[in-house]
């Protein structure tokens, strides 16, 4: 029987006002809007890479800086994947993916084992990219998603020059190790666990 795991999350608070919606089967459509054209571009590559339908609306107090809007939408999408995922019955729970980005190569290795836990190895030689991202944001966001999504996210960039191709590699491949994780296996009866939850 074909799944259709969709669900829509929210945040709002004095400083930002996000809703995300995440489709893990079927739809793929993909819409974006953050005020933050960067950021967009790497929810973008992870929802393509992962083969999932995003939408995400932000409005933040980007005036300040990027910072609560990156961090939010961070919390917002990984609620919104435990809400889709649902008891996770059934599916893979782990996944990982290798992927380059011309000079650059990062792996990503997820555990959806409902305790969150970040594990980030990269370094950033360029500090802002698109004029108002701050490149530390990327470990705040994946920390964000972590903690919210309940999962175990180990990002490791191995080697690689170029700020925007390091970054990039990390979302593919969260994308891509993501598609794994919640890929649902017929011969998995019930949890991927001998806890019997996850």
């Amino acid at each position: 029987m074909e799944q259709h795991r969709v669900a829509t999350a929210t945040r709002e608070t004095s400083e930002t006002n996000i809703t995300v919606t995440l489709s893990l089967d079927g739809n793929q459509d993909i819409h974006i809007n953050t005020g933050i054209g960067f950021l967009d571009h790497m929810l973008h590559l992870l929802a393509k890479h992962g083969r999932f339908g995003l939408c995400v609306h932000a409005v933040g107090d980007t005036h300040i800086d990027a910072h609560h809007t990156v961090e939010d939408i961070g919390l917002t999408l990984g609620e919104a994947l435990k809400q889709a995922l649902g008891n996770k019955a059934g599916i893979e729970r782990y996944g990982d993916a290798w992927v380059p980005m011309d000079e650059a190569l990062t792996q990503v290795v997820i555990d959806l084992s409902g305790r969150p836990y970040l594990v980030f190895d990269g370094a950033f030689t360029t500090p802002v990219l698109g004029g108002n991202f701050e490149t530390e944001l990327v470990e705040d966001f994946f920390q964000a998603l972590s903690v919210s999504g309940a999962m175990n996210l180990h990002v490791r960039n191995i080697y690689g020059r170029n700020t925007h191709h390091i970054i990039e590699s990390m979302f593919k491949a969260t994308g891509r190790a993501l598609r794994k994780a919640v890929t649902i296996h017929a011969e998995i009866i019930g949890v991927n666990s001998t806890k019997g939850v996850i």
